[in-house]
């Protein structure tokens, strides 16, 4: 009888001590929990502290007195040029980055950076949604299918690195530094380039002005001078004396009623690298995908061709974002007839 009691003792302490061995391992795990709280050493600044490719990034983000709001509680959205980019867009070095105005490194860094957790790759299969930067500005993202892979791009760069985590937000980086648009519409950005002045007059003389003021969107694909020129448009008196009939039929033929960058047109061609474009005339332009030299089967840009141009057109500068839409300008004037 004692034995059995004896037993039945031990297996009770056996119970208890396992009951209390579990309590002591979930108190322990929720003491854990309470000291799990997000640490300024695993923040976004880290993050790309700790990214060898995005050092020029953090020479912006220190120019630019950012690393308090990237060490902050955040949920904050950073999409990161790679170093690569900052060297395409005249940035050869952090020095380059670091000696640069501040308000301007201010403006682009801030350009870059969003409010709020945004998940790229749940966002709708659709061209260019629009979301609001931290200092206010406008970003178009795209996430779209190309070859069975799924391809995000912001104002037509492409998101190279989706989702690289911190403890207060989400890091991407980019293939292109995004320049802040400082125009609301495509009429100012046309106006402030020095090489689009034939042009900007031609626009105004037409009364095309007013239409490119207006909501939108538009992308336009602006004749540079020495285009107009050869053209036969050769000075803003020969522009002055034109038939503004005359003019608003050339230059609609070089509108868009859309919102249009660069590698919107390699996501959205097939396997033909060539597709169109309606002008606002009712017209077509011919879209030919250029292929990257250096990513054989790749296609890195675009020339436009209209039936009046003897070889396709170039883009001399693309992807100039405004308020209302995008400015791309070309070497040669389209032409709908010879």
């Amino acid at each position: 009888m004692m034995t059995t009691n004896t037993t039945l003792s031990r297996q009770y302490f056996s119970r208890r001590l396992v009951v209390i061995g579990l309590s002591l391992l979930m108190a322990g795990a929720c003491k854990k929990d309470d000291t799990d709280a997000p640490k300024a050493n695993d923040r976004l600044m880290e993050v790309v502290i700790d990214n060898f490719n995005l050092s020029k990034f953090k020479a912006a983000a220190d120019r630019s007195s950012m690393q308090p709001l990237l060490t902050s509680a955040g949920p904050l959205t950073v999409l990161a040029p790679s170093d690569a980019a900052f060297t395409e867009a005249g940035y050869p070095t952090t020095l380059s980055v670091g000696t640069a105005g501040i308000s301007l490194m201010t403006r682009i860094t801030g350009y870059h950076i969003l409010n709020g957790n945004y998940d790229l790759n749940k966002m709708p299969f659709l061209f260019n949604q629009e979301i609001r930067t931290y200092n206010g500005g406008k970003l178009y993202v795209t996430r779209w299918v190309k070859d069975k892979d799924t391809v995000l791009t912001v104002n037509g760069s492409r998101v190279l690195a989706v989702g690289m985590k911190a403890s207060n937000g989400t890091l991407q980086v980019i293939d292109r530094m995004l320049e802040p648009y400082l125009y609301e519409t495509v009429t100012e950005a046309i106006s402030a380039e020095p090489g689009l002045s034939l042009f900007s007059h031609a626009l105004q003389r037409s009364g095309l002005s007013a239409l490119l003021k207006g909501k939108g969107p538009y992308t336009v694909y602006a004749a540079n001078n020495a285009a107009m020129t050869a053209y036969g448009y050769k000075t803003l008196e020969q522009i002055e004396a034109a038939d503004p009939g005359v003019l608003a039929a050339l230059l609609r033929y070089h509108i868009a009623a859309d919102r249009r960058f660069v590698y919107d047109y390699i996501l959205s061609t097939g396997s033909s690298a060539a597709t169109t474009q309606n002008m606002l005339d009712d017209n077509i332009v011919k879209v030919q995908l250029t292929p990257d030299p250096l990513s054989p089967g790749l296609y890195n840009g675009i020339t436009l061709q209209g039936p009046g141009n003897d070889a396709p057109v170039k883009l001399v500068k693309q992807n100039g974002i405004t308020g209302n839409g995008v400015l791309h300008i070309t070497d040669h004037v389209l032409k709908i007839t010879k």
